[in-house]
């Protein structure tokens, strides 16, 4: 087993029981480090690359699972990779929010999930806390990611936490995103699409040693490390559920790598005993493409498919992960395609409840409309993962916020207009 004081760059903190790569489709085992990004190199064949995942000694006790769900994944030490000293910016810990009862389409409990209340305002500061870890004890000279938004902001601001430059490969994004990416210090640079910026991280990785905190192979394979963190969504959802287990969580898929590790949490917990089953995990793709709805149905590994254009850009994707896969098949869940029109109306909804979600992330609730007619929600309360804020989205700051004069008369004019 890897430990901190073992690992071969910078000393890592807390007690983790990690101790190597696993392949998710032959099962070849690898060690821990260095991170096996590119795929596994046992069963990869053309057009065809598996994903790792890691594996633990597990403690024998459940003595690991905190009370409460505070803030700092530190606190999950012994189930996560050996994460560095001092990087943790309080990440997770997000709030379970119930939707309003009266809103809800159906006799049972609806809770969102909002990770906009993570630091960088998106889950991926989970995934990050644990990547950049493993650059740091590999002793990487710097990171590059490939990312449509909230990927890229979370890389730059960890990596700027640890001491690490970092190159952030974007498509041309909207101005609210382009300076929240640039807000951390990194370079920044936009290519034409993303078989251009896949190629160019290769190349940095090639020749600067930078390390991957992002996917660069077709099929996504995508960094072992990272899915990790967000175990411990499964683990929150289950402590702010009052020590229960939702009936059925809703996640936004693109390459599944939340998908894959909010499952593996609740496979974790099922495994100690907490739970009596896993739930079932529902993937939520946009309608223009979904890749994995077709592979599902298809009982492939991965397809390709043709992708159209969609406002969820971030997970607008024409190929699968063999992650998602795993995820579905093995919760006994499904996955449904949401269209644009659905999304829209999902994002509204939920604004007038309070949440501002990115149009990527409200897809999960957009889904969860169809859980009466699927008969979800009878065995216990349905959880909608809200991934990220809405000001990422392409279209903010295009709606000009009406003019008035002042008067009496022109508000009275505006507020019947309203009606």
């Amino acid at each position: 087993m890897t430990t901190p004081e073992t690992a071969p760059g910078r000393i890592a903190t807390g007690q983790s029981t990690a101790r190597a790569q696993r392949c998710l489709f032959c099962g070849a085992e690898y060690p821990l480090y260095p991170p096996i990004v590119a795929g596994c190199p046992n069963c990869e064949r053309e057009g065809f690359k598996a994903p790792l995942e890691i594996v633990y000694d597990y403690p024998e006790s459940g003595d690991w699972l905190p009370d409460s769900p505070l803030p700092g994944l530190t606190r999950y030490a012994p189930l996560l990779p050996p994460l560095a000293d001092n990087l943790s910016m309080g990440e997770g810990g997000t709030p379970l929010v119930q939707h309003p009862p009266h809103l809800v389409d159906g006799d049972f409990e609806l809770y969102i999930k909002d990770e906009s209340r993570n630091p960088t305002w998106s889950h991926k500061d989970r995934l990050n806390l644990c990547v950049v870890s493993a650059a740091l004890a590999v002793g990487a000279p710097g990171m590059v990611a490939a990312s449509s938004g909230n990927h890229g902001a979370a890389a730059a601001a960890y990596a700027a936490r640890a001491g690490l430059h970092a190159v952030i490969l974007c498509t041309p994004r909207p101005p609210a995103v382009a300076s929240f990416l640039q807000a951390y210090g990194q370079t920044v640079v936009a290519v034409p699409d993303v078989l251009t910026r896949w190629t160019l991280m290769q190349r940095i990785i090639d020749e600067l040693g930078y390390h991957p905190a992002s996917n660069f192979t077709t099929p996504p394979t995508n960094h072992p490390f990272g899915s990790e963190g967000y175990k411990t969504i499964a683990y929150e959802i289950y402590l702010q559920l009052g020590r229960r287990a939702p009936e059925a969580v809703f996640i936004p898929v693109s390459y599944a790598e939340l998908t894959f590790g909010v499952f593996k949490g609740f496979k974790e917990l099922k495994q100690y005993g907490f739970i009596p089953e896993i739930p079932h995990i529902i993937g939520c793709e946009p309608a223009v493409g979904a890749p994995l709805k077709r592979a599902i149905a298809e009982g492939q590994p991965v397809v390709h498919v043709d992708a159209g254009p969609s406002d969820a850009y971030a997970i607008a994707v024409p190929v699968n992960s063999y992650r998602g896969v795993v995820a579905i098949r093995e919760s006994e869940g499904l996955v449904l395609a949401i269209t644009e029109e659905e999304m829209k109306a999902a994002q509204a909804e939920l604004g007038r409840a309070g949440m501002w979600g990115e149009i990527s992330s409200v897809i999960s609730f957009a889904a969860a409309k169809q859980a009466k007619s699927l008969g979800l929600g009878k065995k216990g309360p349905l959880v909608c993962v809200h991934t990220s804020s809405g000001f990422k989205d392409i279209h903010v700051g295009e709606t000009p916020i009406p003019l008035i004069d002042g008067s009496w008369d022109a508000f009275q004019e505006l507020m019947a207009a309203r009606q």
